[in-house]
């Protein structure tokens, strides 16, 4: 159901998440059943999902939007190890843009004469330090979760 937790909605004239509008179940692996609290979102919500970028085709059932999730292909499955190096990269985007605002304001603070700049040296190194654990995790989880999409 994660699959769908960036799908919005366009609901009451503003957008919002599916799961803000339905609650949503799976009564079996390979099916997603979507039954909005409201009826008359049923067209919305399967224009949304359609719209979506993830490939899935909605049935209506009356009450109900059901999702059959098919069987990856290898095709597929590339595009899902794509879209994960995607988003890895921009994970480690925003990491190093955190790393460059420590390293700022750091900068400020030395030019300001609050710290020493051994300290600043000190502390940019820890910066960097960190900095390249968490993209190592980045690039250790991304590693992981490609070996697993790709498993058949």
């Amino acid at each position: 159901m994660a699959l769908l937790d960036n799908v919005s909605v366009d609901a009451y004239g503003q957008s919002q998440r599916l799961n803000q509008v339905s609650t949503l179940t799976t009564p079996d692996p390979r099916t997603i059943m979507v039954q909005p609290w409201d009826p008359k979102l049923m067209g919305d919500i399967e224009k949304a999902i359609m719209k979506s970028d993830l490939g899935l085709n909605p049935v209506n059932a009356g009450k109900v939007v059901r999702i059959n999730i098919p069987p990856l292909t290898e095709e597929r499955r590339k595009e899902f190890v794509k879209l994960a190096k995607k988003r890895t990269e921009e994970g480690k985007v925003a990491i190093r843009n955190i790393r460059r605002e420590a390293n700022d304001k750091l900068k400020k603070i030395e030019k300001d004469k609050v710290i020493s700049e051994d300290e600043l040296k000190k502390s940019l190194d820890e910066i960097q330090k960190m900095t390249d654990s968490y993209i190592k995790r980045a690039d250790d989880a991304l590693e992981h979760k490609e070996s697993e999409i790709m498993e058949v």
